[in-house]
């Protein structure tokens, strides 16, 4: 198995999730980690956390949104450490409701701004340090929203689904000049993420079916794994394959269930 020992890795969205998960599980396989998010408080608990332990961390408060921000921070982690290994693109915000609720500077214009412009934003910056050295692994944390195109979640899904189009295209430019980019793309799990989201009650209900069954940390185990094994894509947990193969292969038969879905559920929130 690949050693990550001293390995430099920048997390986006390390204050919490994914994030904080992934972060103490690189600092324990001995990374250097770069926490990377808005709440600076949290970020330095976490630093402290990881240092307690042995382990090396720094915390960069960011607003991924802003470009002077994204630059500032990759500067900083170039300044400190003068490399970047491993880039963890998660930082993410979700919206769940009928579309006609969603409002364009909330629901749609910032979320597909931090999902997918950001996204590539802070790819754009760090990717140029990577290519000098013809080194390095972008792991972009997507959704099985960005396979899957569902009822609820119309703006979040078209966000993912850029995210995971941007993520391929990437892949099969940079995979010649020595870089690797994988898409990670779980379903719904027990994270604050699920309680930012939206109140609708039809979503709540099916979203609590499945989240009880895959937990933060087991997903953040699946990331490590991914930085130790390179693949160009994961979808978790494996029965979801199942799903998006379905949704692939029969797309009429999957309008039609969410038809009946819809239309008996469109009007309950």
């Amino acid at each position: 198995m690949p050693n990550l020992k001293n390995k430099v890795v920048l997390i986006t969205g390390a204050s919490s999730g994914f994030g904080e998960d992934a972060a103490l599980l690189f600092a324990q396989a001995g990374c250097r980690v770069i926490l990377a998010a808005r709440r600076i408080d949290r970020l330095q608990d976490l630093a402290q956390k990881i240092q307690n332990a042995g382990g090396e961390a720094i915390a960069i408060p960011v607003d991924i949104t802003n470009t002077a921000d994204v630059d500032e921070m990759v500067k900083s982690a170039l300044d400190i450490y003068g490399q970047i290994d491993i880039l963890f693109n998660n930082a993410g915000i979700g919206r769940v409701d009928w579309f006609e609720k969603h409002s364009l500077e909330r629901d749609i214009a910032m979320l597909v701004e931090v999902n997918l412009t950001a996204l590539m934003q802070v790819t754009r910056t760090v990717l140029p340090h990577m290519l000098k050295r013809r080194e390095g692994h972008i792991i972009n944390m997507v959704s099985v929203a960005g396979l899957i195109a569902s009822p609820l979640i119309t703006s979040y899904a078209a966000s993912k689904h850029g995210a995971r189009a941007f993520t391929d295209a990437l892949r099969r430019e940079v995979a010649p000049l020595g870089i690797k980019v994988s898409g990670i793309y779980p379903g719904p799990a027990a994270t604050e993420f699920g309680q930012h989201i939206g109140k609708s009650r039809t979503y709540g209900s099916v979203r609590k079916s499945f989240s009880s069954r895959m937990t933060s940390a087991y997903v953040a185990r699946r990331v490590l794994d991914v930085a130790k094994r390179p693949r160009r894509s994961l979808v978790i947990p494996w029965w979801f394959r199942l799903v998006t193969t379905f949704d692939m292969l029969f797309p009429v038969v999957v309008d039609g269930i969410l038809y009946v879905f819809s239309k008996k559920n469109h009007k309950l929130d």
